[in-house]
């Protein structure tokens, strides 16, 4: 056999790796991304940590936020009114419908409709003509039956002395001494009947009972009238004085009774419908009796001179019941009080041209100051403008010349509210 005929035989192959892998970057490649990697987030955090305020104290906060412009007002020293709003009416103390007491005919009209007149004045005239007839009659019946009286008087002292001769009957007698009797009764009777003719009489001339306003008529002259009028002739309604009747809270009523019972007067204003031009100045004259249940109010009468008349009766006003007064008490702008979790604060201005929080207690207000029972003095400064950009230790810069710097005035106050811790 030479070579060329022996069999093949396959050589062993070397043994294959499991998998193939990438080839893996030098040693060094990697340390440099880490590295990197590593320095951003270091400056993230620091730039972070700038922007949050961790800045160097010497000028860190400087750059972070400079001095902010503020509006500020001094806390002085004034009277905080305790003021009760309610909504009323303007109700007339007499309202009289004039009718007609008598039937007859309505002869003369002696007012004219919108006119003012006063007690007693001249308002109508009924016909006279039948009730001075009756009159005559009655005076004439009565002249009869007292000259019946007069007979029977002069029997009845005559059958008197005869009895006591024995000369008559005892029994006729003392019918006389009845005559006498019916006869004085028929004459008392006359005698009411001449009154009821002159009580009718003067019912013939209607006057006004109240001073106050008539409004329009409500019959003519020449229609026959009879007390069953329904609208009667017309109305009379008093204005001067004259009443506003308010509702306020069942719990405001403790105090105005408290202030009630130590006999002190509490006034009354009132403004118009759009609560902006004020009407009048009364005073508080009385308390109803009970609270209306479905509403939790109490009525309450106030009382006006009313002498421009200026209420004008169901007007629709808005009442402010003066209940008492907060004398010289720490107020500041409404517009300085802060609220957050430690309660109600304000910024005060310290003399660096920086701001601190100061808590502080809140008692009564108006529409413009409140009152301040604790934790600010008088001629202390607070923050009225630009609070909400403001932190403890902050800067701020306050203009020439606003409120609460030297030479400027408080905000004045409009007293219209009553505020309740």
């Amino acid at each position: 056999m030479n070579a060329l005929d022996a069999p093949v035989v396959d050589a062993p192959l070397p043994d294959a790796p499991d998998q193939i892998t990438e080839p893996r970057p030098p040693a060094r490649h990697r340390g440099r991304w880490l590295l990197v990697l590593l320095v951003l987030v270091v400056a993230g955090g620091l730039l972070f940590w700038w922007l949050r305020g961790g800045g160097g104290a010497s000028h860190g906060a400087g750059l972070r936020m400079p001095p902010q412009a503020v509006g500020v007002a001094a806390a002085s020293i004034g009277d905080i009114p305790i003021i009760d709003s309610g909504l009323g009416t303007v109700t007339p103390l007499a309202t009289i419908t004039v009718q007609t007491q008598i039937a007859g005919l309505l002869q003369s009209i002696g007012f004219t409709e919108g006119q003012i007149v006063h007690k007693g004045d001249f308002l109508a005239q009924i016909d006279p003509r039948p009730f001075e007839a009756l009159l005559a009659q009655a005076r004439g019946q009565l002249a009869r039956d007292q000259g019946l009286l007069a007979q029977a008087e002069a029997d009845d002292k005559r059958f008197q002395r005869l009895n006591k001769q024995d000369s008559i009957a005892r029994q006729q007698a003392e019918d006389q001494h009845f005559i006498v009797l019916q006869d004085q009764g028929t004459v008392a009777a006359d005698q009411g009947t001449i009154q009821t003719q002159l009580v009718n009489l003067a019912f013939c001339h209607i006057t006004s009972p109240v001073t106050g306003r008539v409004g329009l008529r409500q019959v003519d002259a020449g229609n026959y009238v009879t007390p069953s009028e329904p609208n009667g002739l017309v109305v009379v309604t008093q204005l001067q004085p004259i009443s506003v009747i308010f509702t306020l809270p069942e719990d405001d009523l403790p105090q105005i009774m408290q202030r009630l019972h130590a006999g002190v007067t509490l006034p009354v204003t009132v403004y118009d419908r759009n609560d902006t031009i004020k009407l009048g100045t009364g005073v508080l004259q009385a308390v109803d009796t009970q609270i209306d249940t479905t509403t939790g109010t109490v009525k309450i009468r106030a009382q006006f001179a009313n002498a421009d008349n200026a209420l004008f009766p169901n007007q629709f006003v808005n009442a402010r019941l003066l209940v008492d007064t907060h004398a010289k008490v720490v107020t500041v702008p409404n517009a300085a009080l802060q609220t957050g979790a430690p309660g109600s604060f304000v910024y005060v201005v310290n003399a660096d041209s920086t701001v601190s929080v100061r808590v502080v207690k809140t008692g009564a207000a108006t529409s413009s100051l409140t009152e301040i029972t604790s934790g600010l003095k008088e001629g202390e400064r607070v923050v009225i403008d630009g609070a909400d950009r403001l932190r403890e230790g902050a800067k701020v810069i306050v203009p020439t010349g606003a409120p609460g710097t030297p030479g400027a005035g408080a905000p004045g106050a409009h007293h219209r509210h009553r505020h309740q811790e």
